[in-house]
């Protein structure tokens, strides 16, 4: 069993979907006895089937719950879960502050406050329900952690300590804070994304025929679940709202930039953009660092990937990431790998000398 420090067990996992199932799977990988609840009997049954835990019995005493549910269901079943034992009481949703309040507003919740402790792991999937989840969702993501200042310090560790046995990386944040956080790098992101992906919905055919990484990149998140997605923006409502009027701002400045012709105006708000990408932290949070992509045509045929990365490990340069970006009108796909700059051209002649057709 992996080090656990106070965290001994059992858990208990409230709602089996992608997220709590991938909790539930990492808990018995370090040895932890887990109970699954859910309102789905079918979904508790599937991820039992997986190995994530057994089904909670009535004289079950869990030491940690953890509530994996939809946003609009977290305040009603944190709070039954702190009514329900005198467990530790943690939840993995997208929202805290909201949560945080039903609790401390509700007279008998708020007696156990001290025993409840938010959660929220940044790592997910388009996918959802127990079949997507998997043991290493969480391997290296952040977590954050988010206290009240009435919780318990024994309750805050040992949530610090089911963040470390799933092997994410703890992140501090206050309740209020977090929400702002991921409204930033989470929320609006998303709904942008959203409104980008509508551009195409009904779009000609000899329009979608053009698309490339680029729009696909742009509008991926895109495809999450809007009921979901429409209750994480809910519950946070001010952070995002906020953040919308100032995208409405400079929207407003870009049209007016490119109806005017200023060119200057729009390429110094493409340059703020450009800015924000490179705040974005790089590989294993350290700064991010000046990259360059060499594109290279791939057959689309069994084994040429592997081949492909085969030789660029035989140019012995570091691949930082790989896309693939797939013809429409041939069986081929263009593979661009993201290198330091200064290997670039190391790399575009290593492939060349091996037969490889590359540009930059």
């Amino acid at each position: 069993m992996a080090e656990t420090g106070r965290l001994v067990g059992p858990v208990e996992v409230v709602g089996t979907g992608l997220v709590g199932t991938s909790v539930a799977l990492a808990c018995r990988r370090a040895g932890l006895e887990v109970l699954l609840s859910d309102r789905s009997d079918e979904h508790v049954r599937t991820a039992s089937g997986l190995g994530a835990g057994r089904a909670r019995r009535p004289d079950d005493r869990p030491q940690l719950v953890v509530v994996a549910v939809p946003p609009d269901a977290l305040g009603p079943v944190i709070t039954a879960a702190l009514a329900a034992s005198d467990a530790v009481v943690t939840d993995v949703g997208s929202i805290k502050a909201r949560p945080l309040g039903h609790v401390l507003e509700d007279p008998a919740a708020a007696r156990h406050a001290s025993r409840y402790v938010g959660s929220h792991p940044m790592a997910g999937s388009e996918h959802s329900g127990p079949l997507a989840a998997t043991e290493t969702l969480f391997e290296g993501r952040p977590w954050a952690i988010t206290p009240h200042p009435g919780a318990d310090v024994g309750a805050v560790e040992l949530v610090e300590d089911l963040v470390r046995v799933v092997g994410a990386v703890v992140a501090w944040l206050t309740p209020e804070e977090h929400d702002r956080a991921v409204a930033r790098i989470s929320h609006v992101p998303h709904l942008v994304s959203s409104l980008v992906a509508a551009r195409l919905a009904g779009a000609p055919d000899n329009h979608l025929s053009l698309s490339g990484q680029g729009v696909r990149d742009v509008t991926r998140v895109a495809a999450g679940d809007p009921r979901l997605y429409g209750q994480i923006v809910a519950g946070n409502a001010a952070a995002v709202g906020e953040l919308l009027v100032e995208l409405r701002r400079d929207l407003d400045a870009m049209i007016a930039a490119i109806g005017a012709d200023e060119r200057g105006d729009l390429e110094q708000l493409l340059e703020v953009g450009v800015a924000g990408t490179r705040a974005i932290p790089g590989k294993h949070g350290a700064p991010a660092t000046a990259t360059v992509s060499v594109f290279v045509t791939v057959p689309d045929h069994p084994g040429e990937l592997a081949r492909l990365l085969a030789d660029a490990v035989a140019s012995e340069v570091n691949v930082e990431d790989i896309r693939i970006d797939h013809d429409t009108s041939r069986p081929t796909g263009l593979v661009e790998l993201v290198v330091d700059e200064r290997s670039g051209e190391r790399l575009l002649v290593s492939l060349e000398s091996r037969g490889w057709v590359t540009h930059r």
